[in-house]
Parts: structure tokens; sequence; C-alpha cells
């Protein structure tokens, strides 16, 4: 796979931790010519993300926005303009209300359902609007990777919002694929649990542990993924090995939804 995005232009929306961070070192490492980092809040760890593509020889551009803010995705794309195209567009950026007991419908309100959807379908649907003419300016069809969740499959997750937003960007990851095609691919990955601060939030290390552990032991694979685990399906999906894949969504999380009813009697 060395080499498979040479001369790409890629553009990483979360990118300054986590599965963007994982994402975008990984685009460089096979070869992508920039890019494109985008962040809400911590310019310190999207420079760190920078070092890293630069690391592997490609071009880094930092950019900041909220992808909940339409200005702010406008903002964001045309950081790429200078380079003509984007080859590959992965919209990561998302947003979650913790609370994990689904039965407490008093933990949530409208207003976490608004921002989570504002951000995790909203911000996609922008993102990818923002940047359709630069997806469709190259020799070959753009490439748009969506981050959903096993969450918005099977309804579990840190909150009913969040699967449900999940389950709405799914959903939108087809009706895309269909109205966008022949110049656009647009695709999906589904992970479960991802070892990164993210979802560590709230928790000291040994509930982590303790979470990493149990994680481990539930899944087929017997593993906790890490961010680096994922990324290289995220990065399989804008690649010239899935050129013909498109309004695919592809669960990455070790085998947890064969455990699942009713995906356990696929």
């Amino acid at each position: 796979m060395a080499g498979d995005f040479d001369g790409r232009i890629v553009l990483v929306t979360g990118a300054s931790t986590g599965l963007g961070r994982a994402i975008a070192v990984e685009t460089a490492g096979r070869g992508a010519r920039a890019v494109i980092i985008n962040y809400a809040s911590s310019k310190a760890e999207a420079e760190e993300t920078a070092d890293l593509v630069r690391g592997h020889g490609a071009e880094a551009v930092v950019v900041q926005g909220d992808v909940g803010d339409d200005g702010a995705c406008q903002v964001i794309a045309r950081a790429a303009e200078g380079f003509g195209r984007v080859d590959a567009l992965f919209n990561n950026a998302g947003i979650t209300k913790f609370a994990p007991n689904h039965a407490d419908m008093d933990a949530v309100n409208a207003e976490d359902f608004l921002r989570l959807y504002q951000v995790n379908v909203i911000g996609a649907f922008q993102m990818i609007r923002a940047a359709r003419s630069l997806l469709e300016a190259g020799e070959t069809a753009g490439a748009v990777v969506n981050t959903s969740s096993i969450a918005g499959v099977t309804g579990i997750g840190s909150s009913v919002p969040y699967a449900a937003s999940k389950g709405a960007l799914t959903t939108m990851t087809l009706s895309l694929a269909r109205a966008l095609a022949p110049k656009i691919r647009v695709n999906a990955i589904c992970p479960g649990f991802i070892d990164t601060p993210w979802f560590g939030r709230g928790m000291n290390e040994a509930s982590l542990e303790r979470m990493r552990q149990g994680v481990a032991a539930s899944t087929p694979l017997k593993a906790a993924s890490t961010a680096e685990d994922i990324a290289g399906a995220a990065v399989f999906l804008a690649s010239p090995a899935a050129r013909h894949i498109t309004g695919e969504t592809l669960l990455v999380d070790a085998g947890t939804h064969l455990n699942l009813t009713p995906l356990a009697a696929r």
C-alpha cells in the first residue's frame, strides 16, 4: 500500500488527536502530497499532528473551524484551493454527550440532540458541499469517508443523541453516494471502541484500563482497537483499491457487532 496516495491532497476534519490524527499520518505515510488538518479548539495538538505529517514528507496545512458552522466549513475547504483539488475528504470531526444509561431520558435534552446533529450530521454535509468542486476537480473520483459508529448501527453508545446522529450520518452516506456519483464516492466507517482520550473523558486511568480489558475480552478478535487500527480501514475506502466502492458502511469494531442482536444473526 505504500505509495498509493502519492501526490494526493487530503483533508481531515477533527484531526488534532485520535482517529483524525491517525488518518492524517497514515495518508502522509502513504505518499500524500499535502494534508489539510482541521481542528476545532486545540491548536497545539493540531500542530503536533502537522509535525507528524511533515515527518513523512507531506505538506501540512492547519486550519481552525467548527464544522457545525457553515462559514467555517467554507474556510476549511478554501485551505485546499491552492492545491487545485481534494482527492480525499475524511469527515472525522464529531462530538457526543456522555449519558450511557439510555433509560435515563432526563440525562439529555433537545439542545443535546441539536448540537450533536449540528456537528455529526450537518457538519459532514456542509463539508462535502464546501469541498464539492475540489473533490470533482481531480482526474479520478474524489473520495469522502464519513466517520460514523457502531452506535449508529446498533443503538448502543455514549448516549441516545449520539447513536441517533451516527445513524443519520450513515443514511446520509447512502443518499450522497447516489447523488454525487460518478464524480465523488461516499463511504463510511463504523468503529466500535477506540482507545483514545475521547473515550476516556471523565475516567481515571484505572477505570479506563478496566474498560480496555473488558472490551478486549468481549470482542471476537480479543482486541481493544487503537486509532491506528481503525485508520487503515478509513484510508482504504479513500484509496485507489476502493475505486469501485461507494455507498458502503464498513464496520471496524474487532467483531463487536457479531455479539449483538439482530446483527448476530447475519
